[in-house]
């Protein structure tokens, strides 16, 4: 355990963040999506919601301001208006944190992109839609 970080993050994670660079992406993913098929790198968090983790991420992880959009959500199928409570929870944290509010990708593209993402994070999210794409940023002096 270390001061200040929030202990929800393992030293797995601290390791792929810190050793991610500008424009590199990242999946929360929930307890539904295929992220062992999918991730180049795999942590495994289990133990917390998708928005729990995001809230954690989002102390250390810059997003990208040089983008319209750094975090993406996944359509519904079938209804691609519609936001799941996941997401209206997902984009309170992103303002909380001073990002726009996330995009969503049609389910296919974001099964692509995700398998593209520097590291997929597993958490325990049961909600369905509970996955989100963030788009890292720089860190500023």
């Amino acid at each position: 355990m270390l001061k200040g970080i929030p202990p929800l993050l393992s030293p797995d994670l601290l390791h792929v963040l810190a050793s991610m660079g500008h424009g590199d992406e990242l999946v929360l993913a929930d307890a539904n999506f295929p992220a062992t098929t999918h991730a180049r790198r795999l942590i495994q968090l289990p133990g917390g919601t998708a928005p729990a983790v995001l809230e954690a991420v989002l102390q250390l992880l810059p997003l990208d301001d040089f983008v319209p959009c750094a975090a993406w959500t996944m359509q519904v199928v079938g209804d691609p208006a519609a936001r799941p409570p996941v997401v209206a929870q997902f984009d309170a944290v992103l303002q909380a944190h001073g990002a726009a509010p996330s995009a969503a990708l049609e389910r296919f593209d974001f099964y692509t992109r995700a398998a593209q993402a520097f590291a997929i994070v597993a958490t325990g999210e049961t909600r369905i839609y509970g996955n989100l794409l963030l788009k890292k940023g720089v860190v500023r002096p």
